[in-house]
C-alpha cells in the first residue's frame, strides 16, 4: 500500500533519510511539559526510538528513528501519559512563550496562559502558509516575538505622578530608550512618548513608586525567520484587554485568509497588500 508522506507531515511525522524512519514531533504549548509527561517521551524514545530526542528551536520535542509501522501504537503510548503529537504544514505552528509574569519578575503578562488559550483557539487552523505565535513577558524580548508572523510582548505605559517624585534621576538612568529627561533643579519630568518602547522599567525601579501604568500588550507583525527574515512591524500602540487583543488577532488572521496567496508567509502578503490596508483594518476592531 503506498505511502501518504504528506498526510503523516501534516500530523507531524518527518520523512527521514532512512528508510520508513520518522522524526516525530510532538505538541508543545509555551515550552510546557510536566514531569510524568518527559518521563513518558523517555520510555517511548527508549522503546521505539535510538533512547534520545531532539529539543526544536520552537520549543518543542522530537522523537527521530520511529518506524513507519510502529506509528500509530507509539502515538498509543504517548497518549496514555498526555503526550500528543504536533502538527506541520500550512497551519499555526506551536506557540512559543517565556516563562511570563508566573515566575519572572520582569514580565508584565502571563505568558503561558496566553499561550494556552490561543492553542485552544487557533491550534492547527489552516492558512495560506505556516503561521506562528510567538510571546515574551517584557522588553527583554526573550522569545524574539518580531520572529514570528504574530508576536505578543508585555509591556506598559508609564504614568508620572509628579507629588512622588523626588527627582533622583534613576529612571532617566535605567530608560534603555532615553526617553525621560529628569531637570532636578526645576523639579521637571519629560516622557518622550514616541521613544518609549513600554518596558517599564522606570515603574520597576522607582524608589517612591512615583511612575505607574497598566500592564498591556505590544503586537508585532508579519516577522519571519527562515530563508527570507523579516523583522515584525508594530502598527498599532499597546493594548490593553485581552478582548481587544483576541479582536485584533482573529482580524489578521481573517486578512490573511482572505488576501494570502497558496505558500505565501504572511509578511510577504503584508508587502504585497499593502501594510496601510492592514492598519485599516485593524483600526475598525479595536
Amino acid at each position: 500500500m503506498a505511502v501518504d508522506y504528506k498526510a503523516l507531515k501534516k500530523g507531524g511525522l518527518m520523512r527521514q533519510k532512512q528508510k520508513d524512519c520518522f522524526c516525530m514531533r510532538l505538541k508543545s504549548v509555551g515550552g510546557h511539559f510536566t514531569a510524568a509527561q518527559l518521563k513518558t517521551i523517555q520510555e517511548v524514545s527508549e522503546k521505539y526510538g535510538k533512547g534520545y530526542i531532539h529539543l526544536t528551536a520552537r520549543q518543542g520535542i522530537e522523537i527521530p528513528f520511529i518506524r513507519l509501522q510502529q506509528i500509530d501504537t507509539v502515538k498509543a503510548e504517548l497518549a496514555k501519559g498526555g503526550v500528543h503529537v504536533g502538527v506541520c504544514g500550512p497551519r499555526v505552528r506551536t506557540i512559543t512563550a517565556c516563562q511570563g509574569s508566573a515566575t519572572c519578575p520582569s514580565a508584565w503578562i502571563d505568558t503561558l496562559g496566553l499561550a494556552q488559550k490561543f492553542d485552544d483557539r487557533y491550534a492547527g487552523r489552516e492558512f495560506p502558509h505556516k503561521f506562528k505565535f510567538g510571546f515574551t513577558g517584557c522588553y527583554n524580548n526573550c522569545l524574539k516575538t518580531e520572529e514570528n508572523d504574530l508576536g505578543i510582548k508585555g509591556g506598559v505605559e508609564p504614568k508620572w505622578n509628579e507629588n512622588l517624585c523626588t527627582y533622583c534621576g534613576v529612571c532617566q538612568a535605567v530608560c534603555p530608550a532615553q526617553a525621560i529627561t529628569v531637570d532636578k533643579a526645576n523639579k521637571k519630568v519629560v516622557l518622550d512618548e514616541e521613544k518609549c518602547v513600554y518596558c517599564g522599567k522606570c515603574i520597576k525601579s522607582c524608589p517612591t513608586d512615583s511612575w505607574e501604568g497598566e500592564p498591556g500588550f505590544v503586537l508585532s507583525f508579519g516577522g519571519t525567520y527562515g530563508s527570507h527574515i523579516r523583522i515584525g512591524k508594530h502598527v498599532l500602540p499597546i493594548l490593553y484587554d485581552e478582548d481587544t487583543l483576541f479582536k485584533v488577532v482573529d482580524r489578521t488572521l481573517a486578512f490573511y485568509t482572505e488576501y494570502g496567496k497558496p505558500s505565501e508567509r504572511f509578511g510577504i502578503t503584508l508587502e504585497r497588500v499593502g501594510w496601510e490596508k492592514f492598519k485599516a483594518a485593524l483600526e475598525e476592531v479595536r
